[in-house]
């Protein structure tokens, strides 16, 4: 399947409707996008820090919403009101220091609803510190 998006354009469109997630600084960033599928990253600071030191639950949804939006707009186009309805993560190990990866795929895609499925893991780490799943709605065209 051709995607309708590329990474640059999904960048721009980003930056462009969701200026907010670059406040204090550009953390999240897409690392590739194929057919159905893409790999964000957090670049994770102070700001996304929970004590104890391990990168906050809030900052890991936050990759996997914005993944999941990454990929259904590389998909569908520039449907900037795609919302999420439904967003479930479960936290299986504290993340070390350094960069997190969200690699997510589409499990389903319908007419209204995609599905995808997001495993987020340290850089250069095998097991998953997080796994969520998200629902996005399409607005009718």
């Amino acid at each position: 399947m051709t995607l309708k998006m590329t990474k640059d354009e999904v960048s721009a469109l980003l930056d462009e409707v969701f200026p907010q997630i670059h406040e204090g600084g550009r953390c999240y960033s897409i690392d590739w996008i194929e057919s159905g599928e893409t790999q964000m990253r957090l670049k994770a600071d102070n700001r996304h820090l929970r004590p104890g030191g391990t990168v906050s639950g809030p900052s890991m949804m936050a990759l996997a919403d914005l993944a999941a939006y990454v990929i259904i707009l590389a998909e569908l186009g520039p449907v900037a009101l795609a919302v999420t309805t439904n967003l479930n993560i479960n936290f299986l190990n504290k993340p070390g220091p350094g960069d997190l990866l969200g690699h997510c795929k589409i499990l389903k895609k319908g007419k209204r609803l995609v599905v995808v499925d997001v495993g987020i893991r340290s850089e250069g780490q095998e097991a998953l510190v997080a796994h969520a799943t998200a629902t996005y709605s399409i607005p009718p065209q």
